[in-house]
């Protein structure tokens, strides 16, 4: 009895050709947001996870990503991703010590001041 072969690696993987650039877009936005979330604090132990640092550099990274690609992926699908973003951008401020001043918080300077 001999074993199947797996499938090759390129079979099994989406072409990337194929995939249409919302989804790329929406699935590394999703991405960001989820990481950014965990370093805020916002996950199932944010004693050990939060790391604010990490968090603003995830943060500043979505809002680039999100303000530059809305007139491209279209309201429909930049504005859950807007409202997650400054979830996390209001979860940093809460998790700060130190608050940044209004506008200059992780994000900002693409989204403009989060209150």
């Amino acid at each position: 009895m001999t074993d199947t072969p797996p499938n090759d690696a390129a079979e099994e993987a989406r072409d990337i050709s194929e995939v249409p650039a919302v989804e790329l877009i929406n699935t590394v936005a999703v991405h960001l947001l989820s990481a950014a979330a965990v370093k805020v604090g916002l996950a199932d132990d944010p004693e050990t996870q939060t790391d604010l640092d990490e968090g603003r550099k995830l943060i500043t990274a979505l809002a680039g990503l999100v303000t530059a690609a809305a007139t491209e992926i279209g309201d429909q699908h930049a504005r859950p991703l807007r409202d997650g973003l400054r979830s996390v951008q209001l979860a940093f401020r809460e998790a700060s010590a130190i608050p940044d001043a209004p506008g200059a918080g992780p994000g900002e300077k693409f989204t403009g001041p989060v209150t």
